[in-house]
């Protein structure tokens, strides 16, 4: 029988006992240095590209949706550049962006929605979507997890993006302890300082994807282990 090292797959951990009281500032001061190797979020890598107005990032978010972001980038870049704005996407019919966004999961939906999301744009609000989370989240399809993101980044909002990293992070720390991302929310809400509102998505998110992972996370090289409860982990690299 091949035996597992604990050098590459181990069950121990340090227990609870030995953990530091969480110290959300070093924390994050420390997964800002983690993340610097690894790609993006990605609707923060298409904002620092200059496609950063509301309409953009929640066409963005939306071809996201079941979509890596080793996807989403691409996807929407090829997007744009045919149509950036909604008075170049209402040009478009939706068989056409569909053409364009066909690599991301439920294209042809999304192209649907993207189109009635550019039409009500340019009709009502004169081509530019205003910084309102309500205004965002009657637009179908749009949920409160794409609709915090997009006035983060795009309007400088605090509000807080709950994705499936964040709401996993974030419980296996044991800074919250949540069973829905929309809990998470809530929980983030009444916990985390505003500072770090906008900043736990793009921070979380590469830290999620690449060391603090679903299955095997890199607990004996992770730069917080100190902190984490490591709730739920029954084995790791």
């Amino acid at each position: 029988m091949r035996t597992v090292h604990s050098a590459s797959l181990f069950m121990s951990y340090q227990s609870p006992q030995a953990k530091l009281e969480f110290d959300i500032d070093t924390v994050m001061n420390r997964i800002r240095e983690a993340i610097k190797p690894f790609p993006k979020a990605v609707l923060f890598e298409l904002a620092e590209e200059g496609f950063n107005s509301v309409f953009e990032q929640l066409v963005a978010c939306i071809i996201s949706i079941r979509t890596y972001d080793e996807v989403t980038g691409p996807v929407a870049r090829n997007l744009f550049a045919t149509a950036r704005t909604p008075a170049e996407m209402i040009h478009l019919d939706a068989n056409q962006i569909d053409r364009l966004i066909e690599r991301s999961t439920f294209h042809e939906s999304k192209a649907d929605q993207i189109l009635q999301i550019a039409r009500i744009t340019e009709s009502i609000y004169g081509g530019k979507l205003p910084c309102d989370v309500e205004v965002l989240m009657s637009f179908h399809g749009v949920g409160v997890k794409c609709a915090n993101l997009v006035l983060g980044i795009a309007c400088g909002q605090p509000r807080i993006s709950v994705d499936v990293h964040v709401h996993r992070v974030t419980n296996r720390w044991g800074y919250v302890s949540t069973a829905s991302p929309e809990q998470t929310t809530l929980a983030l809400e009444a916990k985390l300082p505003k500072d770090y509102w906008i900043e736990i998505n793009r921070l979380l998110v590469p830290f999620g994807k690449n060391i603090c992972t679903g299955r095997l996370p890199a607990c004996s090289t992770c730069p917080v282990l100190v902190w984490c409860r490591q709730v739920g982990v029954r084995a790791h690299r």
